[in-house]
């Protein structure tokens, strides 16, 4: 596994938002199969949990992809315009009714990412392209529950770092947060925020690279690999020293994630706490994570199994490993891309050509 990647005027955006994030995998070796034929199905554990299935056009015509839902109906998402000029944000009602946000044209290479909400405020990073390839990067917002147009923030984004990470852009007390790479040969991050209404960026350089995580927290980037694992909290300034051994570990505040090789070539994911207690297997070598955060709701840790003798992309087993009932649940069979934001997780079906989005909110799994 590699670290997060620096998405510099966020380049390979638009690739992080519509490819699969698989974040452990093991070298085929060590990929064994493991039957499921004792796990237990999402219908048998959790009988009333909310889900449903989108369908994968939209009303005038267009292929959406989804980059956020509020719900497992109401969600945010792309889609090109009938004519196929344009890439439009759009807000997608339960019943399929679509609010365009913004618009874009397809020839600058438009690219949509970061969102980050509270309540009915919604914020996002675009960027586009000119002829010679210069980017160019702004944040915006809007309020869903107003007819008002969406608003530029600011074009004051500096080096802006994007891991794919439902933190990568976060609101606090009417500011949005979010990381960059500080100018300099010195390993440096800047924590900038602007205010919700626009105006200066607010600018913190924090020694180290950092990645944004839960707020007030960043944890550190490169998961072990090039250094070690810390949280830093940011209202108290202090740091968390997370004891990565030889493992490859990712972190949030209150969980770690570790890919584990033991002496004799065999692996396995564990997850334990921060200061190392509270450490339990939750899968062997064939499986590998699904998202880059970390024990979503401090609760689900979603993972795929892959059968190894297929390369196409829909063979994926999709599970949840439930922190609480230390219980590994079949969610669905045939995934393809998967994703999850504030506690809504979706997948693909269909392969390279989705024939529909499938969620799950895992805030109903009681």
């Amino acid at each position: 596994m590699t670290g997060p990647r620096r998405l510099t005027r966020m380049v390979g955006l638009g690739a992080a938002l519509v490819s699969a994030v698989v974040l452990i995998a093991l070298p085929p070796a060590d990929r064994q199969p493991v039957s499921q034929s004792s796990t237990s199905t999402l219908a048998e554990v959790w009988p009333d949990a909310q889900r449903a299935d989108i369908p994968v056009g939209v009303s005038d015509g267009p292929a959406y992809s989804p980059v956020y839902f509020r719900d497992v109906r109401t969600s945010l998402g792309t889609a090109p315009n009938p004519e196929g000029t344009h890439l439009r944000l759009v807000a997608r009602a339960a019943d399929g009714a679509l609010r365009e946000l913004r618009r874009l044209p397809l020839a600058r290479s438009p690219q949509f990412g970061g969102f980050a909400i509270a309540g009915d405020q919604v914020a996002w990073a675009e960027s586009t392209a000119d002829a010679d390839g210069r980017g160019r990067t702004e944040l915006w917002a809007v309020d869903l529950a107003s007819e008002r147009p969406a608003r530029r923030l600011t074009t004051d984004t500096g080096d802006l770092l994007l891991f794919n990470s439902e933190y990568d852009m976060v609101i606090d007390n009417n500011r949005l947060y979010w990381a960059a790479g500080a100018p300099g040969e010195e390993s440096a991050t800047e924590v900038r925020s602007v205010s919700l209404a626009g105006g200066p960026v607010s600018v913190r350089t924090e020694p180290g690279a950092w990645a944004m995580s839960a707020w007030p927290w960043l944890v550190s980037a490169g998961s072990g690999i090039s250094g070690p694992v810390r949280l830093y909290h940011l209202e108290e300034r202090r740091t968390v020293d997370v004891d990565a051994g030889t493992d490859l570990v990712s972190c949030s505040p209150t969980w770690c994630r570790a890919l584990v090789r033991t002496d004799g070539g065999e692996s396995r994911i564990d997850l334990m706490r921060p200061d190392g207690s509270d450490r339990r297997q939750i899968a062997g070598g064939a499986a590998s994570a699904s998202v880059i955060d970390v024990a979503i709701l401090d609760r689900f840790e979603v993972l795929s199994l892959s059968d190894a003798q297929r390369t196409v992309t829909d063979t994926q087993q999709l599970l949840l490993y439930d922190v609480q009932r230390r219980q590994t649940v079949l969610v669905a069979e045939g995934v393809g891309m998967v994703l999850c934001r504030d506690g809504v997780l979706w997948w693909s079906t269909g392969g390279t050509e989705i024939v529909a989005w499938h969620t799950l909110d895992l805030r109903t799994l009681r």
